[in-house]
């Protein structure tokens, strides 16, 4: 019986670079955009004499990339070796295979036979990720179709995979997948984890009903799924990064608070010697103290993600450039750090003021949001006709100002340390998109670059921000907010057309 387990991408809305450190947060939205990894069993039945085996077989398969590989699983040490393989290893989904067969063996102590019995029958593991964490934008132009969603949405589902434009150096470089900054490592991390664990009995994901983690149950279970997911995608990145592409993975859209890097420790000094299961063992015991809040944005406001299409820029680079600045320049560094943390605090106020208004009087929400949404914001107070839409459009407005103090801080951050947090082109692209109608916000999402921007639009006003976007050469993705976190699917998602969730969105 095959299981299929879902990971939503990530924006992170505010807190990029504070989220690194503990106590400050970040927003992160979870998306529509899905990785999704297929889990069965790789042969019919056990071959009788199969008992005697110490090994059993992996099959990973990536239909987008054109890639197969096939692993020997040692049943005693839990380690992949690979046997054969059609281009390059995928670090992030073995780590998460050996993690989440360690975790079984660690938390399934009285039922050992029936994990040995899955084990033998092999495991068959295919990941898909929905087209809108990978850039087509090159396609698109290839055919000459115009830079519209709807372009996007005439690809086939699960599209092969296009590869960055070699360097001109002619170096002799592996192609770089062109990625749209969604987070698919941690989604496909989060998505392989589920799947096996629920595959092999750890868990139970069936439960997990549309009001997410009703009983304390759901909540340990997905515990236990975003403490190996967050571990194999450390340790399969080589470092520690703040966890919260992975949390929001597992959990959906967050106001997410870093854990301490210490939970790991015993996982990264983990020598060769050291069975897995223990090393498992002592991160399912650590004290993970992150902190996460349920956060999703307003009734009746639609995030739009657009890709300006000049090639990703590379997180890793821009971070170790700003830590660098902090090491230089303690005082100043801190001082813009304390402003920054302000302003994602108050943005983040005036977001929840907005959705508990919406709650409290939602018809006065309703009608002034979309009288908004007709107008750019200098005129917005003009609507408001009572005292409850005046109160509304004020939160609108200083959501927007705490917006604008966090995009200057952060261009502020970035010609101090010297990268390109919100290059000049950037800045141009985003005062544009909050001078149109209708706009409430708009920035960069993340560690900034040229990777990609993101707009919050009010009412219907997302399909006038798409076609402007288009005629300033910035393609408007498929991308909206969904807030809900990992979860089990019916079906292969190739066999119903689950991407039409993404390729229907409003595209009249």
């Amino acid at each position: 019986m095959a299981v299929v387990a879902s990971a939503p991408g990530k924006v992170l809305m505010t807190g990029g670079y504070l989220v690194l450190e503990r106590p400050n947060a970040g927003i992160v939205l979870s998306t529509n955009a899905r990785f999704y990894a297929i889990v069965k069993p790789l042969y019919d039945e056990i071959k009788p004499e199969s008992w005697a085996w110490g090994w059993t077989d992996v099959k990973l398969t990536s239909p987008q990339m054109a890639r197969e590989t096939m692993y020997k699983l040692s049943l005693k040490h839990l380690k992949l070796q690979p046997v054969s393989s059609s281009g390059s290893r995928n670090p992030f989904v073995e780590h998460a295979v050996q993690y989440a067969v360690a975790a079984a063996h660690a938390i399934l102590d009285k039922d050992k036979d029936t994990l040995q019995r899955l084990l033998l029958q092999g495991l068959d593991i295919t990941i898909l990720g929905c087209n809108e964490f990978y850039s087509y934008r090159n396609q698109i132009e290839a055919r000459g179709l115009p830079l519209t969603p709807e372009s996007l949405a005439s690809l086939p589902p699960f599209a092969s995979i296009t590869f960055n434009t070699e360097e001109s150096t002619g170096e002799n470089r592996k192609p770089e997948v062109a990625k749209t900054g969604l987070g698919s490592s941690a989604a496909m991390t989060t998505a392989v984890v589920a799947a096996l664990l629920h595959y092999l009995g750890v868990v139970n994901l069936s439960s997990l009903d549309e009001d997410q983690l009703q009983g304390k149950k759901d909540v340990a279970d997905l515990d236990v799924v975003h403490v190996i997911a967050q571990t194999a995608h450390c340790i399969a990145q080589g470092k520690v990064g703040s966890g919260f592409d992975v949390s929001s993975a597992v959990y959906g859209s967050q106001h997410y608070i870093r854990f301490s890097p210490e939970v790991l420790s015993s996982a990264q000094n983990a020598g060769m010697a050291t069975p897995l299961t223990e090393v498992i063992d002592d991160v399912l015991k650590a004290k993970w103290d992150h902190e996460r809040t349920k956060f999703s944005l307003p009734p009746l406001m639609t995030l739009l993600l657009g890709e300006p299409g000049c090639g990703g820029s590379s997180t890793p680079s821009m971070v170790g450039a700003v830590k660098k600045w902090q090491r230089s320049d303690p005082q100043d560094s801190l001082e813009t750090w304390r402003r920054l943390s302000e302003g994602n605090s108050a943005l983040e106020a005036h977001l929840n003021t907005l959705s508990k208004l919406a709650e409290r009087h939602y018809n006065a929400y309703e009608c002034i949001i979309n009288a908004c949404s007709l107008l750019p914001a200098e005129k917005w107070l003009e609507r408001a006709n009572e005292p409850t839409q005046e109160e509304i459009v004020k939160e609108l407005l200083g959501a927007r100002d705490a917006m604008l103090r966090i995009r200057y801080q952060m261009r502020k951050m970035g010609e101090a340390a010297g990268i390109p947090i919100e290059p000049e082109s950037q800045s141009q692209l985003l005062d544009a998109t909050m001078n149109m109608e209708g706009v409430l916000l708009a920035g960069i999402p993340g560690a900034g670059g040229f990777d990609a921007v993101f707009a919050v639009t009010l009412g219907a006003s997302n399909k006038n921000v798409t076609q402007a976007w288009s005629s300033l050469d910035v393609l408007a993705m498929l991308v909206r907010e969904d807030p809900h976190g990992v979860s089990l699917e019916n079906n292969d998602p190739r066999a119903k057309e689950i991407t039409t969730a993404v390729s229907s969105i409003q595209l009249e």
